[in-house]
């Protein structure tokens, strides 16, 4: 960061929008106390504050909710929202007490579940508006949102976007960062974009318009951001046919993917496109069905047999279930890959691993200094970038997405875009789920639409509009030729 420089109002609605690794999140992290500036000045009602630890930002009101969740799975609802400030009778923890203004804190953001359970019980769309309620309950004057809606259902937004209101016209001023554009033209008074660590422009009112930040943020013209080149496809090379779930046994799913295909998976949250997925990669293995690869029978019990079959999973949650992010850049790409690449048993090819890691970044433009650098200080899309790399050096038959644009920049999506049509172009299959639906409208050759766990339609290219997909995605489509 070079001298960034912001301001803000009381009972503004301030949006920071920027391409990952342009410094929101160092900002961010400076003005709640997680780190220290290395110069300049903040300034709270003309007075200048110096914050050493987030409990000297708290204390000045200033709140931050973390983009990763900051939970404690163990704990239940009520002990997260007031851990480390337990209210206390005689000494003793009142638990009732906890319970009793959790509620109230729930009931805010709008999610409908008892102070008691625990949270790594909870969808990841649930622990976000946890996240939320815990720091509402700073009584904050300042609350730094870091992609708050990333991980939320559209009725979980809408609550989320009725509460920012309530708490605008109480006077708590908001610095909201996201990468969706249509949520900072709703929402924001004011828009500051940052590039490179710079300022790089300020919009108000009329002039939050989605060409102009995404001009700010890129420099360049994205107009074609969803657009691609369509091929034809090839032969079938999955098919599933009445497979169940663990989550939804009692649907049956059948369909199949031809060579050089992307195939779109879309659904409300819920709807069961991340279960789909994990048991295709065998996380969670099928309960019924068989499915074929190439014409064969294949058997998904767990993730080493869907590899060893080359199928591969880039999951939704990267840092949970896509990275070692103690690792290095190397490391991660070559972990797959450590019993092909040995040397001899037990002894790893570490110049191989080198050799593939350098072929990945130099593919997919991954920005690190050195492919020995830990994966945790890259930006975001960086790091979706390694957990794709580490899969296609596999060289994978099917590639599955799991919301793999979630949570970066635009510039980072097009370049995944470009990515995934190079790879079709080469033959690959492409299943991928994306809750957006400029994705789903511009890169998917068919769409696959689920709906509380069942196949409620499939559409072509023809056939895709947004009235269609959700019509389908809400169980109401009215035209049967659009159906399973």
């Amino acid at each position: 960061m070079d001298q960034v420089s912001l301001s803000l109002g009381p009972g503004e609605v301030l949006a920071v929008i920027g391409e990952n690794g342009a410094g929101k999140s160092t900002l961010m992290k400076i003005l709640a106390g997680v780190q220290t500036a290395d110069a300049g000045e903040i300034r709270i009602d003309g007075q200048r504050c110096h914050f050493e630890s987030t409990r000297e930002a708290m204390d000045h009101g200033i709140v931050l909710i973390h983009q990763e969740l900051n939970l404690c799975d163990n704990l239940n609802i009520g002990q997260n929202i007031f851990l480390g400030r337990e209210p206390r009778t005689a000494g003793i923890i009142n638990r009732r007490e906890i319970n009793r203004r959790s509620t109230g804190f729930l009931e805010q953001v709008g999610l409908d579940v008892a102070p008691t359970t625990v949270v790594g019980s909870l969808t990841i769309g649930k622990q976000q508006m946890v996240e939320i309620a815990k720091a509402l309950s700073v009584n904050a004057r300042v609350l730094i949102m870091d992609e708050p809606t990333s991980s939320l259902s559209a009725r979980e937004s809408e609550a989320l976007f009725r509460l920012i209101g309530q708490l605008r016209s109480q006077g708590v001023s908001i610095i909201y960062i996201s990468h969706r554009l249509a949520e900072v033209k709703r929402l924001a008074d004011r828009v500051v974009v940052l590039r490179d660590g710079k300022n790089a422009g300020e919009l108000v009112g009329d002039q939050i318009q989605h060409d102009a930040m995404v001009q700010r943020m890129v420099g360049r013209d994205v107009s074609q951001f969803y657009t691609r080149q369509r091929h034809p496809t090839g032969d079938v090379v999955f098919k599933a046919e009445k497979i169940r779930t663990v989550e939804w046994p009692q649907h049956e799913l059948s369909f199949e993917i031809r060579a050089g295909e992307i195939v779109g998976l879309a659904g409300l949250v819920g709807a069961g496109r991340t279960e789909m997925l994990q048991s295709l990669f065998g996380v969670t293995p099928l309960v019924a069905g068989q499915c074929w690869l190439e014409g064969e029978p294949v058997q998904l019990n767990s993730p080493s047999q869907a590899i060893d079959q080359g199928i591969c999973l880039v999951p939704e949650d990267r840092k949970q279930h896509g990275l070692i992010t103690d690792f290095s850049v190397a490391n991660n790409i070559g972990l797959p890959n450590l019993k092909p690449n040995q040397r001899g048993p037990g002894f790893s090819n570490f110049s191989k691993q080198r050799q593939s890691s350098l072929e990945m970044c130099d593919l997919l433009d991954i920005k690190t200094p050195s492919i020995g650098q830990l994966v945790k200080f890259l930006s975001g899309g960086n790091q979706q970038k390694v957990v794709i790399g580490k899969w296609l050096a596999q060289d994978p038959k099917i590639l599955l997405l799991d919301e793999p644009t979630r949570g970066i920049d635009i510039g980072a999506k097009e370049q995944i875009y470009k990515l995934m049509e190079q790879l079709a172009s080469r033959s690959m299959a492409i299943l991928f789920a994306s809750s957006e639906m400029e994705e789903i409208l511009g890169l998917a050759d068919r769409v696959i639409v689920l709906h509380e766990g069942q196949i409620t339609g499939v559409l072509d290219h023809q056939q895709l509009s947004e009235q269609a997909v959700m019509q389908l995605a809400t169980g109401t489509a009215t035209d049967h030729s659009m159906k399973a």
